[in-house]
């Protein structure tokens, strides 16, 4: 008796792992020489980060046609299907993880670093000899060189962006539920909101960093507290940003009629990554700015 296995489809080898390498490799080294020379008359730095994220978007719009392509002509089995949920799965997680470091470094940071040059748990020695000077309060407003700086209040345009974060993840889920009740209409209209949400936020936030920068001498060399806020907010803006790109992607494949009530984990993976993303901009929103 012979046992009848479902197909699953192996693709063919492809240059688009390769070609994100080295995007990854040219924002790296790109934004490591950037700050660097920020204090200085060279910008090569600048374009080689602006090489490297546009050979990333380059390879997501190659990668992902790939993948449509593949989809849409019938080779993924439902075995496949429970391999792309899995896999997206622990991508999540990981980020997840991603996150928890800088959140980690943030909290150690005020609940033992800086307790601890401000004289706690009998350090008072050390205290006096490393940072007489030192207030063990937060925000670190001031830099071991005396260069005073703002913190970034919670009200404003941080408040405005959790709204408008937060009014995105309802949007989006009603376009699911549109989906799945075959609503074309409301599908697009909701996921084209949802998109226009997403660049709304990103503006804002390119002002709030120009009041930091212009305003409020908030920068990256405003010692731990710059760094921290940098840091976080920077690397949420870039999960925005790709979840906008992967929001991009799924308006023009509903505009071309793809995805049915019963066959659209692609939408449903999208969903997934914008929702964690809008659950840590919440978490940095307390963290960072209100506590």
């Amino acid at each position: 008796m012979t046992t009848k296995h479902e197909p699953y489809y192996v693709p063919a080898q492809s240059a688009w792992p390769i070609i994100g390498a080295v995007g990854l490799f040219l924002i790296a080294f790109g934004a490591g020489s950037y700050v660097q020379q920020l204090n200085t008359q060279q910008s090569s730095g600048g374009y080689i980060l602006t090489a490297g994220i546009a050979v990333i978007l380059f390879m997501i719009f190659g990668w992902f046609r790939t993948v449509i392509h593949e989809s849409m002509a019938g080779l993924y089995s439902s075995q496949m299907d429970r391999s792309f949920r899995q896999g997206m799965s622990w991508f999540i997680f990981s980020e997840v993880m991603f996150f928890a470091a800088f959140f980690g470094a943030l909290l150690y940071a005020r609940m033992i670093a800086v307790p601890w040059l401000g004289g706690a748990s009998n350090n008072a020695m050390t205290h006096e000899v490393l940072w007489p000077t030192f207030e063990a309060v937060w925000p670190l407003v001031t830099t071991p060189d005396g260069t005073k700086t703002e913190a970034m209040g919670w009200t404003g345009l941080p408040l405005y962006n959790t709204i408008i974060l937060l009014t995105s993840s309802v949007t989006l889920h009603f376009a699911h539920v549109s989906l799945e009740k075959g609503k074309r209409t409301a599908l697009t209209l909701w996921l084209g909101a949802t998109i226009l949400l997403g660049l709304a936020f990103l503006v804002l936030q390119a002002e709030e960093y120009i009041h930091a920068y212009q305003e409020m001498g908030l920068t990256l060399a405003s010692g731990v507290y710059g760094n921290t806020f940098f840091l976080l907010t920077g690397f949420h803006g870039m999960h925005v940003s790709l979840g906008t790109v992967f929001l991009l992607v799924l308006f023009f494949r509903v505009l071309k009629g793809h995805f049915t009530p019963d066959k659209h984990f692609a939408f449903q993976a999208g969903s997934w990554y914008w929702h964690f993303v809008d659950v840590v901009w919440l978490c940095l929103f307390i963290f960072v700015y209100v506590l």
